[in-house]
């Protein structure tokens, strides 16, 4: 029997990496809200892995309680990550894929896109979702994750805050087609944002191309879900702290206010 993958956080996207994880013959080891980490840890066998797979508004909470014998032996797969969100628990080099599958409650998982992954463990993650036909693209540098994680900030932060001030039902290539300059302004502000937190530049024309890239392979997905709301404050928040202005998305929280 191979040593067994821990998964903390339950929902419907660790379902899809439990179902992987235990067709390549790994043994699942679930982690939910109401269980003691250090207790499971001190009680269970060695870990291959643990996946830390909670909501972005969980991940610190969670990241902040994680045994020293499991720091060595995480994968990341929030959306919103940049290596600060780990750095800042001294975790130095885990594996971290920016998922480009869905999955929602009832429905099977739906692949967008080939998912980018890098750290330790890369092969073993591509491997187990290749056995369920899910496509990754094992990345050769850190500095190519930073990108992919940022083009995949981009897209959610865009689409989501974007969505907030257009009809309700508006899908990305709604978007896209029928509102890309407002895309495009709000898209200016994300990258401006996670430029800062990144404390790094990027080529702007590649990130509007992987996000059109994303919008492509997602065309009807609809811009305003549950986190929108939330990611608009987060937005926000690092803004303010960085000293940011960002013109779009501050008037899209103007006319949001004025509306309310």
């Amino acid at each position: 029997m191979k040593p067994p993958i821990v998964i903390i956080g339950i929902g419907e996207l660790a379902s899809v990496f439990a179902r992987a994880f235990l067709r390549n013959g790994y043994p699942v080891y679930p982690i939910t809200r109401s269980m003691n980490i250090a207790e499971e840890a001190e009680n269970l066998p060695e870990a291959k892995l643990v996946l830390v797979a909670v909501a972005e508004n969980n991940f610190h909470e969670v990241m902040a309680t994680i045994p020293g014998q499991w720091r060595k032996k995480l994968v990341l797969l929030q959306n919103e990550l940049l290596p600060r969100d780990w750095l800042a628990y001294e975790i130095g080099d885990p594996t971290v894929i920016s998922v480009w599958f869905e999955k929602k409650k009832g429905m099977d998982y739906n692949v967008l896109l080939p998912s980018p992954v890098y750290g330790p463990a890369a092969g073993l993650i591509a491997e187990s979702l290749a056995g369920i036909d899910i496509p990754c693209n094992i990345l050769s540098t850190a500095d190519d994750l930073v990108f992919e994680l940022v083009v995949k900030n981009v897209f959610v932060f865009t689409i989501n805050i974007a969505g907030l001030i257009l009809e309700q039902g508006t899908t990305t290539s709604m978007l896209w087609q029928k509102h890309e300059q407002l895309a495009r302004d709000v898209a200016t502000d994300i990258i401006a944002l996670q430029e800062a937190a990144a404390a790094r530049t990027f080529s702007h024309d590649r990130l509007i191309e992987g996000f059109a890239a994303g919008i492509k392979g997602d065309p009807h997905h609809k811009c305003k879900g549950r986190s929108a709301p939330g990611r608009l404050s987060r937005a926000l928040e690092i803004a303010d702290q960085a000293g940011l202005e960002l013109p779009m998305v501050r008037d899209i929280q103007r006319r949001l206010q004025e509306k309310s």
